[in-house]
């Protein structure tokens, strides 16, 4: 078993470091940003859908209304000829109708007050992304002014590597040419006895 759990700690670092090198984090913020936009629009759609609801319920309570006046005056010309039979079936009909009206003015209030809420939330939701988007825009700045220092340095680790190794290849040719220089002026030293 300590094999396995050793392997499966080695395999998730390895994972992990694969991970870290292909992730890019202003790729991770902009993906973030468009979530956070989207659900922005999907409260604005809300808030329209609401809106057009409660519009519906005004328009269908007006309704109710102007044929319960019409009820009310059908009324009054029934007494009129008599027939008092016409007259109460019409105001027991203006009453179901107002009854009815009044149980969509309380559906209408209900989705004003909803209406207000997806509103402010709306708001809360547009601020939240305008800051995030703020600091999204200055993290990709620091990250990419980071990252240019990096390449920077490990530039100058390269040229000093490459210096050294220049500097190397001068003294070994410095030895050699001493070396070369040692030599002829002993076989001139022998040539010349």
């Amino acid at each position: 078993m300590g094999i396995l759990s050793r392997m499966s700690t080695v395999f998730k670092a390895k994972v992990s470091k694969l991970l870290d090198r292909m992730e890019d984090p202003r790729e991770t913020l902009d993906y973030s940003y468009q979530r956070q936009l989207e659900m922005l629009q999907q409260v604005k759609r809300a808030v329209v859908e609401v809106t057009a609801q409660k519009k519906r319920l005004e328009l269908q309570t007006a309704r109710l209304r102007q044929e319960a006046e019409k009820l009310e005056g059908q009324a009054r010309e029934a007494l009129r000829l008599g027939r008092e039979d016409l007259a109460r079936e019409a105001l027991a009909r203006k009453q179901e109708l107002l009854a009815q009206a009044e149980s969509l003015e309380t559906q209408v209030a209900h989705l004003q007050a909803e209406q207000e809420k997806l509103e402010r939330a709306e708001q809360r939701l547009r601020a939240k992304v305008q800051a995030f988007r703020t600091q999204k825009e200055l993290i990709k700045a620091q990250y990419a002014a980071a990252s240019a220092q990096v390449k920077i340095g490990e530039a100058v680790t390269g040229l000093s590597e490459e210096l050294a190794d220049v500097n190397l290849a001068i003294e070994r040719a410095r030895h050699k040419t001493e070396d070369m220089k040692a030599r002829a002026s002993a076989i001139d030293e022998l040539l010349a006895s």
